[in-house]
C-alpha cells in the first residue's frame, strides 16, 4: 500500500530531537521543499484550478452540511489579529475555537448587519464558518497559512472589488469589537475574535476524473471529505488510532489521509508510520508537511530504512 499523509508542522514537532521517529523519517527520506502552502498542493494534486482562489470554501461547505448550489462561497474563519509594533498580524490557533452558542450569536449579528449587502454567513456541521454570495466576486484572497505572523495588511483581499471587501472587513471588526460574546471570551481569558479571515472563494467546479491512483481519503476536515465527494472517491472519517487505519486499509492501493490536530502534536503518529514501513505494511510513504507558506514533501520506502550512512539530526535542522 502507498500512503500519503498530510499534516501541519506544529511547534511540538519542530522541537523533536534526533532520537524521535519524526526526525528519523526526515533523516532517511528524500525531501523536497515546495513554494506553496499545503492546501494549494492538495488542490493541485486533485486537479483543482484557481480562478482567482482555489474553490476550497464551496468544496468544504458541500461536505459540511450546507447546500452550496451555484452560489459563490468564501471561508470566513474567526481569527485574532495581534498588534505588533506598527501593524497587525494573524495569530495562531487558526481558526479560533468558538463555543457553539457564541458562534451562533456572532453569526446572527453578522447576518443582521450585512443583510442589505447580500452577505449570508453559515456555520457548518464541523463548526467552520462560511460566507455565501449569489454572484461571483472579483477578489483574490490569501490562504491563512501564508499570512500567519506577518503584516496582515499585505494579505487583505486584492482585485477589482478589493476596496469594497476591505470595507466589509472593517465593518465586521467594529461589530466584533462590541459583541457580547467577545466580552464573555475576554472574561474567560480566551482570545477575542477581532476579525474574520476570508479565503478559498469560488463556486462549485465541475468534477473531473482524478489523475492519480488514490482510492481512499481518510480525514476529519470538511475540505478533504469534500474533495472525496467532488472526485467521486471513497472516504471515511479519521479514527483516533492511526495504526487501525493502516491495518484496515491494507487492501487499498493508495490511501490519502490527513492527521488530526491531536495526532500531529507529538511523535507517536510518526512512530506508527515508521513501524509500518519497517514491517512493509506501507511500501511507499509520502509525507506532506505544511510549514506556513511552504510545504516539505518527504518520500520514503521500506528500503530507505537501511541507509545507515544518513546521520540522524533534530527536526529543526530540516526546517531551518
Amino acid at each position: 500500500m502507498k500512503l500519503t499523509v498530510d499534516c501541519e508542522v506544529t511547534s511540538q514537532l519542530s522541537a523533536l530531537q534526533q532520537t524521535s521517529a519524526f526526525a528519523y523519517l526526515l533523516s532517511k527520506a528524500k525531501i523536497t521543499w515546495l513554494d506553496m502552502p499545503l492546501e494549494a498542493l492538495v488542490c493541485n494534486q486533485y486537479g483543482l484550478k484557481p480562478a482567482q482562489d482555489y474553490p476550497i470554501a464551496t468544496i468544504a461547505a458541500n461536505a459540511d452540511g450546507l447546500e452550496v448550489g451555484d452560489a459563490f462561497w468564501l471561508r470566513a474563519d474567526p481569527v485574532h489579529l495581534t498588534m505588533q509594533r506598527d501593524s497587525f498580524s494573524l495569530s495562531e490557533p487558526l481558526p479560533i475555537r468558538v463555543e457553539p452558542e457564541h458562534a451562533k450569536n456572532i453569526v446572527a449579528s453578522l447576518n443582521q448587519h450585512f443583510d442589505a449587502e447580500g452577505l449570508t454567513f453559515f456555520i457548518g456541521n464541523s463548526g467552520a464558518w462560511y460566507l455565501r454570495l449569489s454572484n461571483a466576486q472579483q477578489i483574490k484572497t490569501s490562504l491563512p497559512s501564508i499570512a500567519i505572523g506577518k503584516n496582515s495588511y499585505h494579505f487583505m483581499p486584492q482585485g477589482d472589488m478589493s476596496a469594497k471587501w476591505r470595507a466589509y472587513l472593517n465593518e465586521a471588526q467594529m461589530l466584533l469589537f462590541t459583541h457580547p460574546a467577545n466580552a464573555a471570551r475576554e472574561l474567560a481569558g480566551a482570545p477575542v475574535i477581532n476579525s474574520l479571515w476570508l479565503s478559498g472563494g469560488g463556486a462549485m467546479p465541475l468534477s473531473i476524473k482524478p489523475q492519480h491512483d488514490v482510492d481512499l481519503i481518510v480525514a476529519n476536515s470538511p475540505f478533504y471529505l469534500g474533495l472525496a465527494q467532488w472526485s467521486n472517491l471513497t472516504s471515511q472519517v479519521m479514527a483516533p488510532s492511526l495504526g487501525d487505519v493502516i491495518k484496515n486499509s491494507a487492501s487499498r492501493q493508495h490511501v490519502h489521509l490527513q492527521l488530526t490536530h491531536e495526532q500531529s502534536l507529538d511523535d507517536a503518529s510518526f512512530q506508527v508510520l515508521l513501524n509500518a514501513l519497517k514491517t512493509k505494511k506501507i511500501k511507499v510513504l509520502n509525507l506532506n508537511l505544511g510549514c506556513y507558506e511552504r510545504t516539505l514533501v518527504l518520500t520514503m520506502t521500506s528500503l530507505d530504512h537501511y541507509k545507515f550512512w544518513r546521520k540522524l539530526k533534530p527536526v529543526m535542522h530540516f526546517l531551518a
